[in-house]
């Protein structure tokens, strides 16, 4: 064995993009490009039986496109649902393929969620369905919550995960809990960085630079991923991708850095406190750990709501990325409480 030639990173691919390949004879997995509010964008689908219900999986970020990451939680999924995903404009290939100043004024809420409408109803015709089942993570619930509100006819249903309810009571909740962590633990650096931006979010500007400080320490006390200080399996997955080359995920930090200063101030205004019933059954996946966009407002807004059907399924070992800290409670929750859901 000790002769034996070591795996090189391309040869490390190599083995992922093999046992990702999908060769039932009844499954589906192709890339393409669909085109929606003048942008092409880049779609994945994946499944072993194209009979499966359909998921479109709203990716967040903003800009973190989940097609160089879905290896490494998705394929359990992909047994029993078919799973689309999509680089949103300003995103992963869909930045990388197009000229950036061209889209820079339509980094726009409401052009996102036209988009995803779009797409949708361009997805149903390709894949031979009245209706897919809409989830998705963190920035994306953004677009997804207003997608279903706008076109509930398109969707089965809305699963939630890490999802936004209050922006600002959100951003609170985080500091909050990065102060605490801090006293906590004697942090004397966490403090005074954490110190310098207090009170917050309060009066002044929410900056890039504001929002970095808040998280970074929130998410060291395991505000993103439960129990760990950091997440590198989250932001090195792309590096092992077989949908990305090396140099696409260059593009993932550029589409990253070019949208934030253009969505942010929308994000920081998101509130749907007042959105008293929703027209399709909805559910949330909480992570019991997550300080990213914390889980008790979601608790709240959900238990409140009226909805045909509603469920609040807590993760009691995650945070904010509860598919790849709990992949199995993911697929069982799916199977559970959306599986039935599909008429």
């Amino acid at each position: 064995m000790a002769d034996e030639p070591r795996l090189t990173a391309d040869d490390a691919r190599e083995v992922i993009a093999d046992l990702q390949r999908i060769v039932a004879p009844d499954g589906i997995q192709e890339t393409f490009q669909l085109r929606a509010g003048g942008v092409d964008h880049w779609v994945y689908t994946r499944g072993q039986d194209r009979s499966n219900p359909v998921i479109l999986f709203v990716h967040g970020g903003p800009a973190f496109p989940l097609a160089p990451v879905m290896w490494q939680y998705q394929r359990p999924i992909e047994e029993y649902f078919t799973v689309v995903t999509y680089d949103q404009r300003g995103a992963g290939r869909t930045f990388r393929t197009i000229d950036p100043a061209t889209i820079a004024d339509t980094l726009t809420l409401e052009q996102y969620v036209s988009d995803a409408i779009e797409l949708t109803e361009q997805l149903r015709g390709r894949y031979g369905v009245a209706k897919v089942i809409l989830m998705a993570h963190s920035w994306g619930t953004v677009i997804a919550t207003h997608a279903a509100l706008a076109r509930p006819d398109l969707f089965h249903a809305y699963v939630g995960i890490g999802q936004f309810v209050n922006s600002r009571t959100s951003e609170r909740l985080s500091f909050e809990y990065a102060v605490d962590q801090a006293r906590e633990h004697d942090h004397t650096e966490a403090l005074e960085q954490l110190a310098s931006i207090a009170p917050y979010p309060g009066d002044e500007p929410v900056t890039r630079e504001r929002i970095i400080i808040a998280r970074e320490w929130a998410q060291y006390r395991g505000g993103l991923s439960a129990y760990r200080h950091d997440s590198t399996y989250f932001f090195q997955a792309a590096l092992l991708s077989p949908e990305y080359t090396l140099d696409e995920t260059d593009t993932i930090g550029e589409g990253n850095q070019f949208t934030l200063g253009r969505v942010l101030d929308e994000l920081l205004e998101v509130d749907f406190t007042g959105v008293t019933e929703f027209p399709i059954p909805v559910l949330m996946f909480l992570g019991r750990h997550d300080y990213t966009t914390p889980s008790a407002p979601v608790a709240e807004w959900i238990e409140a709501v009226e909805a045909p059907f509603k469920q609040a399924v807590w993760f009691e070992r995650s945070s904010h990325l509860l598919p790849w800290e709990e992949p199995g409670k993911t697929l069982v929750s799916l199977l559970t409480y959306v599986r039935p859901l599909i008429s």
